[in-house]
């Protein structure tokens, strides 16, 4: 008999949305899984609201105070996906209180508030893992492989955008995501964030950065705007890889467009997320050919459908979280293919240069500590 542990979740609205789903999801169709998830609690500010999601996702109970979800003896799992400004305090609370935690990213703010996170985290000796979900992307998954097999030979560029456009109305509301009190940065932290670790995951350690950041609408219906709207920057790899690095939410015609292409002395890669069961790869300079990555001996895709029949978005949460439980049963580590909260911190690192750069004008090192 599979063993059970219990999930208390802080956060209900599009990743508790995301996360509730993939952990109903995995406990059927990832057959047996590591460990059954028994959705034991969700909290949120809003009591009605969190009452209701309860009641959607199949949550026990509901709470108002992410203080009884720590406290709560059931729960053994915290999944942290509240806004940026409670990445920190619940989520070294519920470690210290001995629960293993999933963390949203940002994992925090700025870089220091991160540091102390994964340093406090790690200190208690639980399972920790920064959600990162991109990594769970089969054709990812396959460039990392092809990477690590020498496939594209010595590696030159790596360029990457994450492109949208909810914020190019000028009257769309204020909203926390557009505080820099609470969200710390604005598509940097929430869109640049995914890039970064997609970055440090196929091609290594980001040693420098030289950057801009724009904020084109100051103000909005209901507050100021105190975060960027977008950012540009050029990287350089510990490698010797040199990059771009682009966020925006202000790019009319783009949902949800996250690219990315990777340039070697014997190959090149190219991904969209909009197409996320699908690779681009060159070989020799033939031209690129498009790779279907949805073929049984493909990482993930024993849990799914015959060759040829796609995954969605949706279950980049299911494996991600699957992968997290594994670790949790194991007591293996969550690296190098997920990301823990040291990968988180590394990445705020990365997104505090950028900001000194656009700051000062000038190049900037990423100094980790």
């Amino acid at each position: 008999m599979t063993e059970h542990i219990g999930v208390g979740m802080l956060g209900y609205a599009f990743m508790g949305k995301a996360h509730s789903n993939a952990f109903r999801t995995l406990a059927y169709m990832t057959w047996p899984p590591p460990l059954v998830p028994d959705l034991v609690a969700i909290g949120g500010r809003n009591a009605s609201a969190v009452q209701e999601a309860a009641e959607r996702y199949g949550f026990a109970s509901a709470v108002t105070d992410w203080r009884e979800i720590v406290a709560d003896p059931r729960v053994g799992v915290f999944d942290n996906l509240s806004p940026n400004n409670l990445h920190a305090e619940p989520s070294i609370a519920a470690a210290e209180a001995g629960k293993h935690v999933v963390c949203e990213k940002p994992l925090g703010r700025d870089a220091d508030e991160a540091f102390e996170t994964w340093q406090r985290v790690q200190a208690a000796g639980v399972v920790h893992m920064c959600a990162f979900n991109y990594r769970f992307v089969p054709a990812v998954r396959l460039a990392r492989e092809m990477l690590e097999a020498g496939e594209l030979g010595e590696i030159h560029h790596f360029r990457a955008a994450y492109l949208q456009d909810w914020l190019t109305d000028p009257s769309a509301p204020a909203s926390w995501r557009l505080d820099a009190d609470e969200a710390g940065s604005g598509a940097l932290g929430d869109l640049g964030a995914h890039i970064i670790d997609l970055g440090r995951y196929l091609v290594g350690e980001i040693a420098s950065v030289g950057a801009l950041t724009r904020t084109f609408v100051p103000e909005r219906p209901g507050g100021k705007v105190t975060v960027d709207d977008a950012f540009e920057a050029f990287v350089e790899f510990e490698g010797g890889a040199v990059g771009t690095l682009e966020a925006s939410r202000f790019c009319l015609g783009r949902k949800n467009a996250l690219t990315f292409e990777i340039n070697g002395s014997r190959g090149s890669l190219r991904f969209e997320l909009e197409r996320l069961n699908e690779l681009q790869v060159d070989t020799g300079g033939s031209g690129f050919r498009t790779v279907l990555v949805t073929d049984g001996d493909q990482t993930f895709m024993e849990h799914w459908w015959p060759p040829g029949h796609v995954i969605g978005w949706e279950h980049t949460f299911v494996h991600e979280l699957h992968h997290f439980l594994a670790a949790v049963a194991s007591g293996g580590r969550i690296g190098p293919h997920g990301a823990d909260f040291e990968d988180g911190y590394r990445a705020a690192e990365v997104c505090d240069a950028i900001t000194r750069s656009a700051a000062s004008g000038a190049r900037e090192t990423v100094r980790y500590r």
